[in-house]
């Protein structure tokens, strides 16, 4: 699976989809980003989405995909067939789907029986802090998106509860800044002891 940008970074959770048609266009909709909920990343590091994360992010032109697929495209906010909203709780979204597409329609049918139930998004962030929880693992608190590219329905979780996956480099950087976090808390606990 190939991001059609490698540098965003996609973050996964098990999700609640409701669908509907009520004589309309069939409707998925649920809630993409779940904030102050733990993303587990490894054993000794989680990362959470603030609940400001998106104050000022860029989402004027956003996409609705199937697992991150840029050729099978669910929705758009720019035509309409996607809206979305911030509330206390996350990025709740609602995507109108195309019954003349059968990869959105064979995806409704999934979601309907249950077979299909987690949500991501693909995001370029802006300001992330971090922080060392008691129990030795590395919190890292996105702070700030500043730009929202895609919100998919996805098949697959990395966990039961939550899940993260990255992209090309993405994917090095984040496994990067978790190495020089553990470093620096190492360091740390070193000239503690001295």
């Amino acid at each position: 699976m190939k991001h059609p940008t490698p540098d965003i970074l996609t973050r996964a959770r098990r999700t609640d989809f409701k669908t509907r048609a009520d004589g309309e266009p069939p409707v998925i909709e649920g809630y993409f980003v779940v904030f102050d909920q733990p993303y587990i990343i490894d054993d000794y590091f989680e990362e959470i989405v603030d609940r400001h994360a998106f104050d000022g992010a860029d989402m004027s032109d956003v996409r609705a995909l199937i697992d991150h697929l840029p050729h099978l495209v669910l929705g758009r906010s720019t035509a309409n067939t996607l809206t979305f909203q911030i509330d206390e709780i996350g990025l709740w979204a609602s995507v109108q789907l195309n019954v003349a597409d059968t990869d959105a329609m064979n995806l409704y049918s999934r979601i309907q029986r249950g077979d299909v139930d987690q949500a991501s998004f693909g995001f370029d962030e802006d300001r992330v802090e971090y922080e060392d929880l008691p129990d030795g693992r590395t919190r890292r608190k996105i702070l700030g998106i500043s730009k929202l590219w895609e919100v998919s329905v996805c098949t697959f979780p990395a966990y039961e509860q939550t899940c993260v996956s990255a992209r090309g480099r993405a994917a090095a950087e984040l496994e990067r800044q978790a190495l020089q976090t553990r470093k620096n808390k190492l360091l740390r606990r070193l000239k503690h002891h001295a």
